[in-house]
This record gives structure tokens, sequence and C-alpha cells, in this order.
């Protein structure tokens, strides 16, 4: 017969699983968009389901509002509508599909990846290296849309994606090119950690 310290343990073992399937991924987001999308923050998960894993994000103050999202793995970024914000999370696989079917990206992989990212959770941001990243990606997009005509947010992502980053100057030196190494080698590659961008 199962006691009641037994029961309240395999409770307890069940919660973590059930947080394991439902959490498959973080988003850290700065605190102005946090504000915006109005969600529980979180601790980060620490073993992503997703084979890209966390992302970092923040809020453009364009005209309409624009989230910039960029992968802790890769340096990858997208760039998509704001509002609603409440729904951010929900409507970013689609907003990734979009980007990564403009990269050349196996749809195969693009399907695992998506169908992966079945929820996500909102988490303060914690590496000052992605930080640094997102910031320097702001200002390009910026650049680029005043300066440049670069109206179309996708098109916008995949212009960004190109740029060299120092996180990545001795690995493969810019996001897209990070991306095609990471998806070259899968499925051998196991679900995404940060890869030391700390």
């Amino acid at each position: 017969m199962i006691g009641k310290g037994q029961i309240g343990v395999f409770r307890w073992f069940w919660w973590c699983h059930r947080a394991r399937l439902v959490a498959v991924f973080s988003i850290h987001a700065t605190k102005k968009l946090l504000d915006r999308v109005n969600r529980p923050v979180l601790p980060a998960v620490s073993e992503p389901a997703t084979i890209l894993g966390n992302w970092y994000a923040n809020v453009l103050f364009w005209k309409p509002q624009v989230a910039l999202l960029v992968n802790e793995r890769t340096l990858l970024p997208v760039l998509m509508p704001l509002a609603p914000a409440a729904t951010l999370a929900e409507r970013f696989p689609e907003a990734l599909q979009r980007v990564l079917k403009a990269l050349g990206v196996a749809p195969a992989f693009i399907e695992v990846e998506t169908d992966a990212m079945a929820d996500a959770r909102y988490a303060k941001t914690a590496s000052r290296s992605v930080i640094g990243i997102m910031n320097e990606f702001k200002y390009l997009a910026e650049v680029y849309r005043d300066y440049r005509g670069f109206d179309d947010l996708v098109a916008l992502a995949v212009e960004l994606s190109g740029t060299p980053c120092g996180p990545l100057y001795k690995r493969h030196g810019s996001p897209d090119r990070e991306l095609d190494v990471l998806v070259a080698s899968w499925p051998e590659v196991g679900p995404g950690t940060s890869d030391a961008l700390a």
C-alpha cells in the first residue's frame, strides 16, 4: 500500500515531468517586453526540447511596434509584429518558420523545430553577450529600414542574419552560417542550449 508521503513524491515528480512537457523552451525577454506581454516570469528552461534552444526578445518602438527575437544558440534574428503582445509566444513559431524558409532551411528541420515549440516560458534576460547582439541588431534594423528601404520583416531578418557577430568569431562568423552548420548536423545534434554564448 502506498503511503501519503509516497503519493506526495509521485505528485511532485509528475508536476516536474509535466512542466518539462509543457514549457519546451524559454523566451528571455527584456523588462519593456515583459511589461507588454503581461505573462508570468518563470525560471528559464535549462534543457529546451527544441533544436535551436532558447531565445531572447525585445521590443522595437516602431510604428507599428515590432518584436525582435534572437536565438541564444545561433544568434539568428527574427522580426515580427508585436501586437497583440499577449499572443507573441503563440505566434512566434510561424514567424520563425517564414525566416527559416527564406534562408533555405530544409522543410523537415523547420517542421520538427516548429512542432516542438508548442509552448514557451517567459524568463528574465541572463546573457550579456546575447543582449549586446540584440542591441546591435536593433540599431542595424533601423538603419536598414530608414536608409535602405527594408520594409519587409522577413527580408530584414534575413539581411541581419548575415551580420558578423563577435561571439561567433571562433565558430562560423554569422548567424546564417551558424544555422547552416547546425542544420547540416541535424538530426545528430541534440536539443539546444547556449553552447557557451555566455
